[in-house]
C-alpha cells in the first residue's frame, strides 16, 4: 500500500514545511537553571547562595544557576551549573517548577526551571567560582501567615528579607500555590519566590514544619 503523503493547509509536505521555517522569525526566550541546595542538618534550615560577581544584580545574593546550553537538558545543565559556580556535585536534584515572568530579568525574556537538593552541609567542600564571586550558607527561617510568606536570611552579620504572595488553589491533584508578587530586599532577581516554592514542597514532604 502507498504510502499517504501528509500535506499542511498550505499544501506542504513536512520536508517543504522545514525548509521554510526560520526560528529567528519567532520570539522565544532564553533558558536558564536555578539550583536550591538545603541542609536540614542543624537546628534551623540552611541555604546555599552564591554573591553575584556580574551584571545584573552585581554583588547581591542569589541561587547558583545559569544559561542552558542548546545540546543540554535543564536538569544536566543544572547539575554542571551548581558544580561549576559552588563545587558541589553529586546531588539528586528534582525539578519543582518554572518561573517564566516576562520580566523577570532585566537582560530580556528568560525563563528559569529551578531545582531543589536536600544535602548534608558538613559533606559539601564549597566555594564560590565562575560567576558566583562567593558561596556561602545562610539561616533560612520563614513565617506563613494567610496568603504571605515571610523570609529571612543570615548569615552573620548579613541579613536578607522578602515577602511573597503564596495563594492556595484547589487543582485537579489537590492542593496547589500560586506564587504571585513579591518584595525582597538583597535577594536577586525573583529567587525568593523559588525559595517560597521550594519551603512549600518540602513541608509538604514533611521535611519541614
Amino acid at each position: 500500500m502507498k504510502e499517504r503523503l501528509l500535506r499542511n493547509r498550505d499544501g506542504q509536505t513536512l520536508e517543504e514545511f522545514l525548509a521554510a521555517y526560520h526560528p529567528k522569525d519567532y520570539p522565544h526566550p532564553s533558558v536558564t537553571v536555578d539550583l536550591l541546595v538545603i541542609s536540614l542538618e542543624r537546628r534551623r534550615p540552611e541555604l546555599l547562595m552564591v554573591r553575584r560577581g556580574n551584571h545584573p544584580c552585581l554583588d547581591c545574593w542569589a541561587l547558583p544557576g545559569g544559561f542552558v546550553e542548546p545540546d543540554e537538558f535543564t536538569g544536566d545543565a543544572a547539575a554542571r551549573e551548581l558544580e561549576e559556580e559552588t563545587h558541589a556535585q553529586g546531588l539528586t536534584l528534582t525539578e519543582i517548577g518554572l518561573f517564566s515572568g516576562p520580566d523577570r530579568d532585566p537582560r530580556g525574556w528568560t525563563m528559569s526551571c529551578a531545582y531543589a537538593a536536600v544535602a548534608e552541609r558538613s559533606k559539601l567542600n564549597v566555594h564560590g567560582d565562575d560567576d558566583a564571586a562567593e558561596a556561602g550558607w545562610f539561616q533560612l527561617e520563614y513565617h506563613l501567615s494567610g496568603d504571605t510568606m515571610k523570609l529571612k536570611l543570615t548569615r552573620e552579620d548579613e541579613v536578607l528579607t522578602a515577602a511573597v504572595q503564596v495563594t492556595p488553589r484547589q487543582g485537579a491533584l489537590g492542593t496547589e500555590y500560586h506564587i504571585g508578587s513579591f518584595e525582597t530586599d538583597g535577594i536577586a532577581f525573583d529567587h525568593c519566590k523559588m525559595i517560597a516554592q521550594t519551603i512549600l514542597k518540602l513541608r509538604a514532604a514533611g521535611r519541614l514544619s
